[in-house]
């Protein structure tokens, strides 16, 4: 099988978004159990943004959920046709995670909802659906249960957008692809920098 894209355009690390260190090495630990349980578990496990009960009950402390995060969870993951980060190679930005907050987050009921549009790196790219659904599959198993994860191809960056979009979308077709055993072997690929 050939490249799509045999020579992608690379940014370098001073072009990419800072990281913030938000996390203590146990949550570090906890999110690294989240993605592996995504590699072998078909639904949400744990909740990482949950404090212990028996270490903290305070709420206050908890930070919300803004897009650095959101941009922080996907970029690791790794391409399927080149040893690089979604990050590197441009194909997620964090101009393009967007998160629209409800506005009454004392709701229970109230949802919030993170859209991340993603530019591949030709508009040809074979591989923008399974991309896609990497991103898709790797922040509902990474947010708690109250975010709704959409996951596009940015405009005008892909021949057949409208058409990738609408697979993405679909919850049914998104399930399928899961119990495809080729199809999870790759995204379990594409998860391992997520673990590092």
């Amino acid at each position: 099988m050939g490249l799509d894209n045999a020579n992608p355009i690379i940014l370098s690390a001073s072009e990419l978004p800072s990281h913030r260190e938000r996390r203590t090495k146990k949550e570090a630990s906890s999110k690294q159990y989240v993605v592996r349980d995504l590699l072998t578990g078909p639904s949400y496990a744990s909740d990482p943004f949950m404090a212990d009960s028996d270490t903290d009950s305070d709420d206050s402390n908890v930070e919300p959920i803004d897009e650095q995060e959101i941009y922080d969870l996907i970029a690791p993951i790794s391409d399927p046709e080149h040893p690089l980060s979604l990050e590197s190679l441009g194909v997620v930005k964090l101009q393009d995670c967007h998160l629209i907050s409800p506005p009454d987050l004392t709701n229970p009921s109230a949802l919030s909802r993170v859209l991340v549009e993603l530019t591949p790196t030709v508009s040809h790219c074979s591989l923008a659906t399974v991309i896609g659904l990497g991103v898709r599959v790797r922040l509902e198993q990474a947010l708690p249960p109250s975010y709704r994860v959409e996951v596009k191809i940015k405009k005008d960056t892909h021949s057949q957008a409208e058409e990738v979009n609408k697979q993405l979308a679909d919850k049914e077709r998104v399930a399928a692809a899961l119990e495809n055993d080729n199809l999870m072997s790759i995204l379990r690929n594409m998860m391992k920098p997520c673990l590092e």
